[in-house]
């Protein structure tokens, strides 16, 4: 089969597409015909070395993915050959760029039918994220008010959409040029995190979802009312530093159980998948150019396996 490994560490250019044999699955793993997989910027994260999680070279890339079960192994009960999936690999998000990937059982779910592959392997990783950032660890509930820092970013439209569909009202901080995008969205106030002073004027927030850290979130903070909840995902360190707040920071954690949950939403339509530039498997590298900084559509990079 075709697969998109690297043998070393470095930038897009160790990016390779090979030729390596089918892999069989273990027990309580499953075996999937790869449709579609995601390209994110966690993938550039291990392809440079600096995962904490992942395996080092000689490896296949890429964790989200959706396609047909091909086999299954010992111990799996809840899925069986030719059904539609999606989810992720395995807890070190390698191995989904491929024409045939390895799943763990419990990070995989049915595929919404509402959606199409391309779609679902858009969707696991950025929309557990925001799953578990809104409802999980935020505790976010109808009649609350959060602000999302990088709102207009992947996992931004999930988070906005699903406060939306939950009557919590959202104060999204994004550059200018994505005001409009937001506005459709439903967002309620829109700072722009590029304009002089943008994020210094913003009501009180019951928590903060950050996205992108830095200097916005410093300034951001200040809206944040005494023992609101600040959960972050970009890291650990940066995270500002209040005596009356107990900042959290995460890596997702991709289940069935929350790919059910998302399921639910898909097909209530309380949110939508967002697919960016799509390329053939082939072309992986200019995929991976395009998550450096070479221009691409808005939403996940996504690679047309079959």
């Amino acid at each position: 089969m075709k697969a998109v490994r690297i043998t070393r560490i470095g930038g897009p250019e160790v990016v390779e597409v090979q030729d390596i044999a089918v892999p069989s699955p273990g027990p309580d793993e499953v075996l999937v015909r790869v449709y579609t997989a995601g390209v994110a910027p966690w993938d550039a994260i291990i392809r440079e070395g600096r995962s904490e999680v992942s395996p080092q070279p000689p490896l296949t890339l890429g964790s989200d993915l959706a396609g047909v079960v091909e086999r299954v192994g010992d111990g799996v009960t809840g899925f069986r050959a030719g059904d539609s999936v999606y989810g992720v690999t395995n807890p070190q998000f390698v191995g989904a760029q491929a024409e045939f990937a390895v799943c763990k059982s419990n990070m995989i779910a049915l595929k919404p039918g509402v959606l199409t592959d391309l779609e679902a392997g858009s969707a696991p990783v950025i929309a557990v994220t925001a799953f578990q950032m809104m409802f999980e660890y935020a505790q976010s509930k109808r009649g609350d008010t959060v602000l999302i820092v990088g709102a207009a970013g992947n996992v931004g439209a999930y988070a906005v959409q699903m406060a939306v569909s939950s009557g919590i009202t959202v104060v999204a901080v994004a550059r200018q040029k994505d005001e409009e995008f937001l506005r459709k969205l439903g967002a309620n106030v829109i700072a722009h995190s590029d304009g002089p002073d943008a994020v210094r004027e913003l009501p009180q927030v019951d928590a903060i979802l950050d996205l992108v850290g830095g200097e916005t979130l410093q300034q951001a903070v200040t809206a944040l009312k005494q023992r609101g909840k600040l959960i972050s995902v970009v890291s650990q360190q940066s995270l500002p530093n209040r005596k009356d707040v107990d900042p959290v920071f995460f890596y997702a954690d991709v289940t069935t159980a929350r790919l059910q949950a998302l399921n639910e939403m898909f097909d209530r339509g309380r949110i939508t998948a967002r697919v960016g530039s799509v390329l053939p498997l082939e072309d992986v590298r200019r995929a991976y150019e395009m998550l450096a900084g070479a221009p691409h559509d808005r939403g996940k990079i996504m690679l047309r396996v079959r």
